[in-house]
């Protein structure tokens, strides 16, 4: 497994992703699956956030108790099929601010066409957090912390469902700064650029437009 990988292979995650994978999974269930799954990958991906001590009060005594450091993270959704992890990492962290990067693939050359982008201000001091159900040929999320990186953030993680190998190798190349949480690495990409077993097109199978 490449160094940049984090594998998060909780039994209650590899559990949740098996129902996901079955094609009778219905697209409530299916969305409902991805959104308790999001919140468990959140708990990893935030597991080395910065805190301060401050001081409070309990019912029995005064404390100097644990606090996060820092600007607001931002969650930042690849649209459409991110929007499924975020409503999750949102339950967990309903303070953080939330970007968005429109992309979608060319079905000739499966390259990344971006067509919207919308974060916070002062990216460059908060911790990023971009989600994207698949990282398949991985350019779709290359393109997306690329535009991130331009626009001065810094502190990127990138978390998805379902990997690659030819993703994870593509990403790791573009960004060997940024690391990447899955909760599986599949076998391989198929002739249209799938994921192989995979669960089929996570937003199609999110909101049932196939």
């Amino acid at each position: 497994m490449h160094k940049n990988v984090t594998l998060v292979d909780h039994p209650l995650v590899v559990h949740k992703l098996t129902l996901m994978r079955d094609k009778h999974t219905p697209s409530a269930v299916f969305r409902q699956l991805l959104r308790e799954i999001s919140l468990l990958l959140a708990y990893e991906v935030l597991r080395d956030l910065p805190t301060t001590a401050t001081t409070i009060e309990t019912p029995l005594a005064e404390m100097e108790a644990p606090i996060l450091k820092g600007k607001k993270l931002v969650f930042t959704s690849i649209l459409r099929a991110g929007n499924g992890l975020l409503d999750g990492m949102l339950d967990l962290v309903p303070s953080a601010r939330v970007g968005h990067v429109g992309l979608y693939r060319d079905p000739e050359t499966l390259a990344a066409v971006e067509y919207y982008l919308k974060m916070p201000e002062n990216v460059g001091a908060r911790r990023i957090i971009v989600v994207d159900p698949m990282l398949a040929t991985g350019n779709s999320a290359s393109a997306a912390v690329s535009r991130l990186k331009e626009i001065g953030a810094v502190d990127i993680k990138f978390v998805c469902l379902l990997s690659a190998p030819e993703g994870i190798k593509a990403f790791a190349s573009s960004h060997p700064d940024v690391q990447i949480f899955t909760a599986a690495i599949d076998e391989q990409l198929n002739d249209h650029g799938y994921i192989v077993p995979g669960l089929g097109d996570a937003g199609d199978r999110m909101y049932g437009t196939k």
